[in-house]
């Protein structure tokens, strides 16, 4: 199961807890899209997770841009992620990233508002906050692998509540 979240903003550990820390723990891979806060909470991850990729936000300071890019590409399940936390002219800018680093979807952050839109010219997911929804509810995503490819995906609550699923194919 590949694990994504984004946005923690704390300074005292990573904030996982029910549902949330339980996928952490589980997952094959889990990809945070930034804004951790500390780098403390970045090493908190790091500790939680068995394969752990991230990206940093714009409130993520010198410690942890110098150790983790702004801008990555992230395959699981044969499906091409491009991760960033945010990119300046929303959807068509994030598509465009997307695009640009040759990926089957994207992964970001920033907005604290899990979703997944998969009407434009490419799938893009954000997790949402688990730990500062921001007025949205505190979610994360899951995905699993399907038999026939690609990817089965959820919008989960810390809770354990599923409000949104959706798939992901490869283009190739």
């Amino acid at each position: 199961m590949l694990v994504v979240v984004s946005d923690t903003h704390s300074t005292d550990g990573h904030r996982l807890t029910n549902r949330t820390l339980d996928a952490v723990r589980e997952a094959d891979l889990v990809v945070h899209a930034g804004d951790f806060m500390r780098e403390s909470v970045l090493d908190a991850f790091i500790d939680e997770a068995d394969t752990f990729l991230a990206v940093y936000g714009n409130n993520d300071g010198s410690e942890i841009r110098d150790r983790i890019p702004a801008a990555r590409n992230v395959t699981y399940g044969g499906v091409e992620f491009a991760v960033t936390h945010t990119r300046r002219g929303g959807n068509t800018a994030l598509s465009m990233f997307g695009r640009e680093r040759g990926a089957d979807a994207v992964i970001f952050g920033h907005s604290h508002r899990p979703g997944f839109d998969g009407t434009g010219p490419i799938p893009l997911l954000n997790p949402g906050s688990h730990a500062q929804p921001r007025g949205n509810r505190k979610a994360h995503a899951e995905l699993e692998e399907l038999p026939d490819g690609g990817l089965r995906g959820r919008l989960v609550t810390v809770d354990g509540e599923t409000f949104e699923t959706f798939r992901i194919t490869p283009e190739r």
